[in-house]
């Protein structure tokens, strides 16, 4: 296409989201110009997850951490606690790295070039467009899923998206988009392309009799909208049982019970969860297999009790279903082997402490039972 067909595309982009973007948050610009700690937090909240979900989210975290000052002084434990949820915990993680680099070497200011953006923990090339452009009014291109699958029907690419090539190809024309942009609109544009894909240019059944740009749109020219973006083959995702143990010092319900911190470095780390681990081959039943990782991660022995609740979840890589047992410590000093800290606590201290999902459906179960007659606490 000609640059003058990108400035047409452009200013539709512009002109459409002035007149029909959605009423959010993180849009709020009472100034006239947006804050960029606000655009930088929305955009880290928002991959990998729904706009509906990140709303609430977002207003919490802003009522607890209201600027970058605020956050970089947090603990690292509050922080995973506002984000307890939303998943994918590295983002809260190096979201508070971010926030004391920030404050330690640019004065509390979320910079505006994009070398200093992209050194920071956690900011790739898609983050750091949308600060710049959306609060710095810099023409700097993004590229989300959104955006990805409006550029593949624009254009009709018809190659797997996930190719180097396409991904390359596809960065161009978001850049030859965004420069194209009327002036100080860079956001504005890139904002309305993200918005035409959520709302509009959808991946089943797009609405293109009210798509800005349909004239210009080659799929819709050829009417292969349906068939863009052209996706990789799905991978089979992998499943684990993992055996987890709600372990007491006494009877259940009437003594504390153990939790343990995840390592930092690895899968959901810094949260808290009922310890334990996934099935290997070589363990007779899960009550076997719980009773080595306990073993093998905080060196005590434990009798493993009744089955409490099974918990299935996706993770985006694997599966697994959990199967939550009571048990009693038996014997054994608990020592951070396999963990990074662990505490006896009261069933009521549990909600001061960050956990996965996974562990607050079985935090739900165990005061469900609690609440019950049948509970062994009655």
């Amino acid at each position: 296409m000609s640059s003058l067909i990108f400035a047409i595309l452009a200013e539709r982009l512009v002109d459409w989201h002035t007149r029909h973007q959605r009423n959010l948050p993180w849009r709020d610009a009472p100034a006239g110009r947006r804050d960029p700690y606000r655009v930088w937090i929305s955009e880290i909240m928002l991959q990998q997850t729904r706009v509906e979900t990140v709303v609430d989210y977002f207003e919490r975290w802003m009522a607890r951490f209201p600027t970058v000052d605020a956050l970089a002084a947090a603990d690292l434990q509050d922080v995973l606690k506002q984000w307890e949820g939303l998943g994918y915990y590295a983002r809260a993680r190096n979201l508070h790295k971010a926030a004391q680099r920030i404050v330690a070497e640019h004065g509390g200011q979320v910079p505006d070039s994009r070398a200093a953006i992209l050194a920071l923990p956690g900011i790739g090339a898609y983050t750091a467009g949308a600060i710049l452009s959306l609060a710095y009014a810099r023409p700097e291109p993004i590229l989300d899923g959104n955006v990805k699958r409006v550029l593949a029907r624009l254009f009709d690419i018809d190659r797997p998206i996930d190719e180097p090539a396409v991904l390359r190809e596809l960065w161009s024309l978001a850049r030859a988009l965004v420069e194209a942009a009327p002036s100080g609109a860079a956001g504005d544009c890139n904002e309305g392309l993200m918005e035409l894909g959520a709302t509009i240019c959808t991946p089943q059944s797009p609405r293109c009799l009210l798509c800005p740009l349909a004239e210009h749109c080659r799929a819709a020219a050829a009417g292969t909208q349906a068939e863009r973006p052209v996706m990789p083959p799905r991978k089979r995702t992998p499943h684990y049982d993992v055996a987890a143990g709600i372990i007491w010092q006494g009877e259940p319900y009437r003594s504390r019970l153990l939790i343990a911190q995840r390592p930092a470095d690895g899968m959901l780390g810094g949260l808290w969860e009922f310890p334990g681990g996934k099935r290997d081959p070589e363990d007779v039943d899960l009550p076997a297999c719980l009773r080595r990782e306990i073993d093998e991660e905080l060196a005590i022995a434990i009798e493993v009790g009744e089955l409490l609740t099974t918990v299935k979840h996706a993770y985006t890589h694997l599966r697994i279903t959990l199967h939550a047992f009571h048990a009693r410590h038996r014997a054994g000093e608990p020592q951070a082997i396999g963990c990074t800290d662990w505490r006896w606590v009261e069933l009521g201290d549990l909600e001061r402490f960050p956990f996965p999902v996974t562990d607050q459906k079985i935090i739900a179960a165990l005061r469900a039972a609690h609440a019950t007659p049948q509970s062994p606490s009655r």
